[in-house]
């Protein structure tokens, strides 16, 4: 299996502003989301990129991700019924091919030299299958995220074969359905915003969407995809950043930082900034 083709889902009318916002990379470049979500992409050898976006957003996004716009097929989506509508006009770009799968309002912060994605495209490649990132993560927090459950993979301490997925379950839910053998209490195996996708999931949600007032989640195709065909998910040592939640703009930036280039000159300033805060 050789994963070559990409989707970034910006398509969203309350989130598609967020892509477009910009910050100072590790690199020590201002860039826009967008277009740190493309390199992160174009890390892991990914050949082509489709990014669903609103009718008119086209010229915009081309402009922010620089010398890569090359690389970009826009999807229009022009009525629109949720996240997985918004994948499953993807399908003829992707055709009958894996793909790697972003959201457009994540940023993700590699814990070493291999980036996120190249990590998760590898893994997928080497096994032959779908693979969803995830990580672990409180339970006060899985209103915001979809979880699985699932059992280790046999010789591997961070690798899941995937029994169920839940979309923001509760608590209750999710100690009921989506308790993971070896994963410590109170946490649980919650996406990462990160997957590598099979054919497979355009035709559940194309299943999913004859009903034409349906809005079918990713998590709930994922589901069905976990019970017709081999899903495995790998946990993340990364970090994953919501540049949609409040303060979560700043939070990625000072993350990326960190991680970056500037590091120490980015700590001074800290460090000074909280000795005069009152």
């Amino acid at each position: 299996m050789k994963v070559r083709k990409a989707v970034i889902t910006a398509g969203s009318p309350s989130q598609r502003s967020l892509p477009l916002q910009t910050l100072i990379d590790g690199d020590g470049e201002e860039k826009a989301v967008l277009q740190i979500l493309v390199e992160e992409a174009l890390r892991a050898a990914i050949k082509e990129i489709a990014i669903v976006v609103q009718p008119g957003d086209e010229d915009t996004f081309a402009k922010v991700v620089g010398e890569h716009a090359d690389k970009l097929t826009f999807i229009q989506q022009t009525n629109p019924r949720g996240y997985g509508h918004a994948l499953s006009l993807t399908r003829d770009f992707v055709a009958n091919e894996p793909f790697l799968h972003l959201v457009g309002d994540h940023l993700y912060v590699s814990a070493n030299e291999r980036g996120c994605a190249e990590h998760l495209v590898r893994t997928a490649e080497e096994h032959g299958c779908a693979i969803s990132a995830v990580q672990e993560t409180r339970e006060n927090l899985l209103p915001y995220f979809g979880t699985i459950g699932g059992r280790c993979l046999p010789g591997h301490q961070d690798l899941y074969e995937v029994d169920a997925v839940i979309e923001k379950p509760t608590p209750t839910l999710a100690e009921q359905e989506l308790i993971v053998p070896g994963i410590r209490a109170g946490h649980y195996l919650c996406f990462f915003g990160m997957h590598v996708l099979t054919p497979a999931v355009m035709g559940i949600l194309d299943e999913k969407l004859a009903d034409e007032e349906a809005r079918p989640s990713l998590s709930g195709a994922l589901q069905q995809l976990a019970q017709r065909e081999k899903f495995l998910a790998l946990v993340m040592q990364d970090r994953r950043y919501d540049v949609g939640v409040k303060y979560g703009l700043l939070t990625a930036q000072l993350a990326v930082s960190l991680n970056g280039q500037d590091r120490d000159e980015v700590l001074t300033r800290l460090l000074t900034l909280l000795a005069g805060a009152r």
